[in-house]
């Protein structure tokens, strides 16, 4: 069953909040893997959050430009979620190395998959979605990155 596209397209300015909101919640998550000295910091968070937006964005504005085409068939947003999951993973995966038989990298691929998924709901307009994803990873890369590196001290 086809989602409900907006009436309009997305204004200049709708576009450009979205943009921004990606861009900013993905630096939440960039900061803490820069700060870590991790592959995968602030400018690559940033980005691959505005670029899931921007397809996001894309999607909507082409389903609802499409919509009544009939010989152009249905553009179905919910596809582009297929495509964005898939090529940010490959992305994350190289993030992931074996390095004398321990895997390195999980967390920092991990979060890039994270990171699709916050630039996504902002591309959909669902912001509030978008900040509560950001503020658990947060949380789970800052308070319980911190508590894990405390046990393996003891």
């Amino acid at each position: 069953m086809p989602i409900d596209v907006p009436e309009t397209l997305a204004t200049l300015q709708e576009t450009g909040f979205r943009l921004l909101a990606a861009a900013l919640l993905g630096a939440l998550l960039g900061i803490d893997r820069e700060v870590k000295d991790k592959p995968l910091g602030l400018r690559t968070n940033m980005l691959v959050a505005i670029g899931a937006c921007s397809f996001g964005i894309i999607a909507l504005d082409l389903a609802q430009l499409f919509r009544d085409q009939e010989d152009l068939g249905h553009v179905d947003p919910a596809r582009v979620i297929e495509g964005i999951i898939g090529g940010i993973g490959f992305l994350g995966t190289g993030a992931i190395i074996q390095s004398r038989g321990a895997v390195v990298g999980a967390t920092t691929g991990a979060t890039i998959w994270v990171v699709g998924a916050i630039g996504l709901a902002c591309g959909f307009g669902l912001y509030l979605h978008a900040t509560l994803v950001a503020a658990v990873a947060f949380f789970v890369l800052s308070v319980l990155g911190f508590i894990t590196r405390r046990w393996s001290k003891a």
